[in-house]
């Protein structure tokens, strides 16, 4: 706790001007700011507090002991810890300028750490080994390439990883003895950069590897350890586009467990008879997503986890009879990372919702009993923190659309000013998780705040994540011009007052919004979005963009084309009318910081209000403390500027 607050009271002195001069918040070198006025020294007084929280993620167990590997913050960024009980003191391991997500004991003994780091949210990572008696940490590729970690082997002596060292833009697979780096080699050359290795089989002579397309098309293959000769697995010339999710071997190596919408709305969990390829689906009973499962390492239960209208649902499974087994009653909200103990009878995962920033916690089936891990200290009081209400309404088409909102506190009476906040993707979800520095807006502002899951998001069945594809682009904007008509019909609800964020593709239908509803709001934050569709194809990097044209369309075919630069908001640049904060990141690799400065130079120009934000040091949005303070100050002050007045 005390390394806590020191951290925080740091923050603010960095943040802070000294008492009797420019009471006002000054921006840190590494920020590019055109635009912004002074913000006053005691929004931090009262905004910080939301600010000043911390989560903690599941990386993993050890192998060994009843212990866990975690990620989270004592300082600026997450870093990886270790907890050596439920509720024990988080023992910092690693000490970066650049956020640790995660990380993967050796599985022989716990004596090494592998994990992946960035520098500056460019997203070229690095796979290094951290010793955990020393300490010491070690670089394993070549500084150079980007690479992704993948399954340990069943050995626990071999890490298979995806790499694009050999062209920069196609990632291979790359086996590796971390323990040994001059065993690293390239296994299997390959074209794309939709290859992820799922798993190895129980006598490490195969590699389950998964060949993405699109969020809705992909392939399995089974890869020779020894040669690198891959074999297909799943069918390619099938009337049905097919996907596939988590894949995971059978202990006796005869078939494998997969997640895939193969027959069906949503994804199953299916169990693959390698001999036959025949699946024998599992959860039909559920009429959702299943998200992600894990199975023990007796192979003799399965856990899994569905999405259930946004919310999550653990189930834990007998792998013989198939049948689910009770559980006791959890905490309400969304889970993830679902990790098994080698003990077989205990799997941790965290959770996160309204009122709990995130948090890891343990179950064990065997005594029935829930064990949390960590407790994260919020200095808001979390307590009063408004819960989501699920809400939906019709579009121009008829088509339901649903999504979450929020209602301002009690003490906040007369119809209420809206931030539609729009998530990105597109293939994606708003869930009810904690909203952080987004409860201020709820608490001390007044404003209701609506999460919309427009037509293209997941969770809703495949026919609704394709809805949006290619040339029916302008529909999802539909979907929000059709939540204005409906926030005009609620009584607490105020349509004179409506202002639209979003980050990613959210940033996207942002622009999008702003550029041809713009009568209808006030005003929007654009975050990392595309301002033409067609210029962030061209330069988005090249590991990714194939699997880019499938959503939004080909931008070298003339017809698509065509479309893109009609629709495109810095094509429409003089319909955009209303202010808009523009916020970037220098080193974002999938949408370049040159599609946030042409619009807001063009809105300059044209003498739209425009406040703009840069990070020299981040990439797609802002990991960094420091930054999202600055970033979430600067918000406050124009919601308050353009919605509120």
């Amino acid at each position: 706790m005390k390394r806590f607050y020191f951290s925080l009271a740091f923050a603010l002195l960095l943040l802070s001007p000294v008492r009797g001069q420019d009471s006002a918040i000054a921006p840190a070198d590494n920020l590019i700011v055109d635009g912004v006025p002074k913000i006053p020294a005691s929004l931090a007084e009262t905004a910080g507090r939301y600010a000043s929280y911390r989560s903690a993620s599941l990386a993993d167990w050890h192998p060994m002991k009843r212990e866990m590997l975690i990620a989270t913050r004592f300082g600026d960024t997450p870093q990886l810890h270790l907890v050596k009980m439920p509720g024990g003191a988080r023992q910092q391991l690693t000490f970066f300028a650049d956020s640790i997500g995660g990380g993967r004991f050796h599985p022989n003994g716990g004596d090494y750490i592998l994990f992946a780091k960035d520098i500056g949210g460019g997203e070229w990572y690095q796979l290094y080994r951290y010793e955990v008696a020393t300490g010491d940490v070690t670089l394993l590729t070549d500084g150079k390439s980007r690479n992704l970690p993948g399954p340990w082997s069943s050995s626990g002596e071999q890490i298979a990883y995806m790499s694009t060292r050999r062209t920069g833009k196609d990632t291979d697979l790359w086996v590796m003895n971390p323990a040994n780096p001059k065993t690293d080699h390239m296994l299997t050359q390959l074209a794309g950069g939709g290859w992820q290795p799922l798993d190895w089989s129980p006598d490490d002579k195969k590699i389950l590897l998964e060949e993405e397309l699109s969020i809705n098309e992909s392939y399995l293959w089974l890869v020779d350890a020894a040669t690198g000769e891959k074999t297909e697995l799943t069918p390619r010339n099938t009337s049905e586009k097919i996907s596939y999710g988590e894949g995971r071997f059978s202990k006796d190596g005869k078939g494998i467990y997969v997640t895939t919408d193969k027959d069906s709305e949503f994804h199953r969990l299916a169990y693959v008879d390698l001999a036959t390829k025949r699946p024998q689906y599992l959860t039909t009973s559920v009429p959702w997503d299943v998200e992600s499962f894990d199975v023990t390492h007796d192979g003799k239960m399965i856990v899994f986890l569905t999405n259930e209208d946004g919310v999550s649902v653990l189930h834990v499974m007998n792998a013989s009879t198939k049948k689910d087994m009770p559980l006791p009653k959890l905490p309400t909200g969304v889970v993830g990372s679902l990790r098994w103990h080698r003990s077989g009878h205990e799997f941790g995962f965290s959770l996160n919702n309204g009122r709990e920033p995130g948090d890891v916690y343990s179950l064990d089936v065997a005594a029935g009993k829930v064990d949390r891990w960590t407790a994260s200290e919020t200095a808001a009081k979390t307590g009063a923190f408004p819960e989501a209400e699920l809400v939906k309404w019709k579009s121009f088409d008829g088509k339901m659309i649903s999504g979450f909102l929020y209602k301002p506190a009690a003490k906040f009476t007369g119809k209420r000013p809206v931030l539609v906040v729009i998530h990105g993707g597109p293939e994606g979800q708003s869930q009810p998780t904690f909203l952080g520095r987004s409860n201020y807006y709820l608490n001390e502002l007044g404003i209701t705040l609506i999460y919309p899951n427009v037509r293209g998001s997941t969770g809703y069945g495949k026919t609704f994540s394709l809805m949006d594809n290619g040339l029916k682009r302008e529909d999802t904007y539909k979907d929000i011009n059709a939540l204005f008509d409906w926030i005009g019909t609620q009584p607490g609800l105020d349509s004179e007052r409506i202002a639209v964020t979003g980050g990613s593709y959210g940033g996207h239908m942002t622009l999008a919004v702003s550029t041809f509803y713009s009568d209808r709001i006030r005003c929007s934050v654009d975050i990392v979005g595309m301002s033409n569709l067609v210029t962030f194809l061209e330069h988005t990097e090249a590991y990714r963009r194939d699997l880019r044209r499938v959503e939004y369309g080909d931008e070298r075919d003339p017809k698509t084309r065509e479309f893109l630069e009609k629709i495109a908001p810095m094509n429409n640049i003089e319909k955009i009318k209303k202010p808009m904060f523009v916020i970037a990141g220098k080193n974002d690799p999938r949408v370049p910081v040159s599609e946030s400065q042409q619009i807001a130079d063009a809105l300059k120009r044209q003498g739209t209000p425009v406040w703009l934000l840069i990070a020299k040091d981040e990439g797609h949005g802002y990991r960094k403390k420091l930054n999202q303070d600055f970033q979430f100050y600067a918000t406050v002050e124009f919601l308050q500027a353009y919605l509120l007045k």
